[in-house]
């Protein structure tokens, strides 16, 4: 074949001229291999030959130009062996890497095109780019989908709120991601779905599918003071108990209390929390002040905001927040922020999905949150 006519070909017809290039240039590539492993010509005299040709074999390889097929050598002696499948397979992986990578950091489509733009390749196909979101969601539905296998004794619920299209308007939809600690206290991400309603059947529904994936052991339940959650888990878990967020619950507080005395406020939650008694007395001193909604907020939540004083002392300051979350969260918007606004749901659960199966390796593989009793 003409190198020659190869080029002209490629100039004419760029995508079906450089798959034919490719296609000569492989089994070229073979070709001197396989001059190497037989130590001469296919039909050279010598006494250094160590094999004798035996024909060709065809051999399939899908590149981004489409599948190609090539002529791989054989050898009578012994198996002919070449670098080209698995070399060739591993450039078209590090392009899958890099735009992988690039999605996950939150990069713009543009910037994805400018970075592949040096692996050779000027455009992504529309095949491509939905061959990656299929890949994305099979594997981001199998790790939220699979079994949890360790005793989980303290449950983290949590929201952040996207923008995601519905129709010819946007709107805003909640993120519930579903992290635990387990009996090795180790953290781990245990699910997450997407949702415009927090009711307590939503709840029961979500708390079901965890206890169908293997969820047991669970002793308490932390989130913030969502309609319906407190319900749904004591049901959910039969001598479980609820605690409230102490963060949330601060920051529910001081929306009923005038700016110039939240600091004041606050430091006397602060002091307060763990001691049912004097959160009692700063209800009702907040009540006397005139700051009605304010004392009712804190009423409503004291029974929630007991519950982690009955586990270890050493436990206490994280499992009595969902600040765990909220870092996650906070990760979670940094590296979807360039987005935007999501066009559906899938792509939502797609982008956030992939970084929390990033944090789980973090969390599983780094060091421990907790030290467990009996340690």
């Amino acid at each position: 074949m003409d190198p020659l006519a190869l080029i002209e070909d490629y100039l004419s017809d760029n995508e079906n001229g450089m798959k034919t290039l490719i296609i000569w240039f492989l089994n070229q590539v073979m070709l001197l291999e396989a001059l190497h492993q037989a130590g001469a010509e296919q039909y050279e005299r010598t006494d250094a030959r160590k094999a004798h040709r035996n024909g060709y074999k065809k051999r399939s390889l899908k590149t981004r130009y489409g599948e190609t097929i090539l002529q791989k050598p054989q050898f009578r002696e012994f198996p002919f062996e070449t670098q080209v499948f698995g070399r060739y397979s591993r450039v078209e992986k590090a392009l899958e890497n890099a735009i992988f990578e690039s999605y996950l950091q939150g990069v713009s489509t543009r910037r994805i095109q400018e970075i592949v733009a040096h692996f050779g390749i000027e455009q992504l196909s529309p095949a491509s780019v939905s061959r990656i979101a299929k890949d994305l969601d099979e594997q981001v539905h199998a790790f939220l989908q699979r079994p949890i296998e360790q005793e989980i004794p303290y449950l983290f619920v949590d929201a952040s709120y996207y923008k995601v299209r519905e129709g010819p308007r946007y709107i805003t939809k909640a993120l519930l991601v579903i992290a635990g600690v387990r009996m090795d206290g180790y953290r781990e991400i245990l699910g997450a779905r997407i949702t415009d309603c927090e009711n307590e059947m939503f709840w029961s529904g979500l708390f079901e599918d965890l206890k169908e994936r293997g969820l047991v052991g669970v002793k308490m339940v932390v989130s913030d003071g969502h309609a319906g959650i407190q319900k749904a888990a004591e049901a959910a878990f039969l001598g479980a108990s609820w605690q409230m967020c102490s963060v949330h619950c601060t920051r529910a507080v001081l929306k009923n209390i005038p700016r110039k005395h939240q600091k004041e406020v606050a430091e006397s939650l602060k002091e307060a929390y763990g001691d049912e008694e004097r959160l009692q007395q700063l209800a009702d001193d907040l009540n006397e002040r005139g700051y009605r909604k304010a004392a009712n907020t804190i009423e409503r939540f004291i029974p929630g905001l007991m519950s982690y004083t009955a586990f270890p002392k050493e436990h206490a300051k994280r499992i009595r927040t969902t600040n765990m979350m909220e870092r996650v969260n906070k990760e979670l918007k940094r590296r979807t922020k360039v987005v935007g606004a999501f066009p559906n749901e899938e792509s939502l659960l797609r982008l956030a999905g992939s970084i929390l199966m990033d944090i789980n390796e973090e969390w599983v593989t780094g060091r421990r949150y907790l030290t467990m009793e009996g340690e």
